[in-house]
């Protein structure tokens, strides 16, 4: 039974600590198999061509949100429970559905690094195909969430780990605080309240976009207002190849805000495309507005993508983890 697997993991961990060893018994865990962003989902034929699978595809595969081409927030690959061998358990993200008459608790159980690490495992638990597609529909944001949040931190992880601090040290000292760059990644520009951090290869450009803007202490400005003081700080700060071109942001698909609370900062997120006026330049960003330490001003941390010969998702991730990473200077000593 797929819990006695859990079980038997959950017994490996205690032995450690019984033992006395003092190593981590993560340290003896495979790392995670697989590409950012696939989904391995355990299940039978049958239940995958019907209302599970469609539940599953409704819930992770649905379009990525404000991207210039459409693309599955997720792909999912399907594999039957007599082929989930080895080889596959230790994907870095697997949905194992347990469809049976005789389950007794059923429900949807997130567990982290069953066979792997960082390893996610959702175990969908029913009785029959009709209550699975139920509970999926019930838990599809917390089913989201869970596989979006650890694909995030996965990259997270590997920025810190591979930081390049120097960059951090410059952000921290304009506006008291800075996200994480990791190597590869160098500062284009610095002004008295702008910075732009950039990683550029020939055919991509991923970029990290820091700046303040003004605000009034009342009443937090509206998606429009932000975007038309943040086109005016854009259009001074960064230019395109041509005379009279620089970013702003575009109105093909209208920009989307969304209120957050992330480690305890009160924030809003805007997606979006931006595009170079008078150029044919453009892409996907994603950015976090929140209270600056400075009274009178709002903090910018805004990450956008030109990749024009690929899929831009992926891409995106790097750079809302980067954007995610941000902390105020206290609590990176901490």
């Amino acid at each position: 039974m797929f819990k006695n697997l859990f079980s038997a993991a959950l017994l490996a961990s205690l032995l450690f600590i019984a033992g006395g060893c003092k190593d981590d018994p993560s340290q003896y865990m495979k790392t995670v198999s697989g590409k950012a962003g696939e989904v391995i989902v355990v299940i039978d034929k049958e239940s995958w061509q019907g209302d599970v699978g469609n539940a599953l595809r409704q819930t992770l595969a649905e379009p990525y949100p404000q991207l210039p081409q459409s693309e599955p927030a997720f792909n999912l690959i399907n594999i039957t429970k007599n082929a989930f061998g080895d080889l596959f358990k230790v994907h870095r993200n697997i949905i194992y559905a347990r469809i049976e008459p005789s389950v007794a608790d059923t429900g949807v159980f997130v567990r982290r690094d069953v066979w792997a690490q960082p390893q996610i495992v959702i175990e969908l638990a029913a009785q029959n195909g009709e209550q699975a597609a139920r509970l999926i529909e019930k838990n599809s944001q917390p089913i989201f969430n869970a596989i979006d949040q650890i694909e995030k931190e996965r990259i997270a992880n590997s920025t810190r780990r591979y930081e390049e601090p120097s960059i951090r040290s410059v952000v921290t000292e304009k506006f008291g605080g800075s996200p994480y760059f990791p190597k590869g990644y160098s500062i284009k520009k610095v002004t008295e309240d702008f910075v732009w951090v950039a990683s550029e290869s020939t055919y991509t450009n991923l970029g990290i976009l820091i700046f303040t803007m003004p605000y009034d202490g009342v009443q937090f400005p509206s998606l429009d207002e932000i975007i038309e003081k943040q086109n005016q700080i854009l259009q001074k700060n960064v230019p395109g190849m041509f005379p009279n071109s620089y970013m702003t942001t575009s109105t093909a698909i209208p920009p989307t805000m969304t209120p957050y609370k992330y480690k305890d900062k009160d924030y809003v997120e805007i997606r979006g495309l931006w595009e170079v006026a008078n150029d044919y330049m453009g892409g996907p960003f994603v950015e976090h507005v929140l209270y600056a330490q400075d009274s009178g001003k709002l903090l910018v941390i805004e990450g956008f993508v030109y990749a024009p010969r690929y899929r831009k998702r992926n891409y995106v991730r790097q750079v809302e983890s980067i954007v995610y990473s941000f902390e105020w200077a206290k609590d990176q000593t901490q």
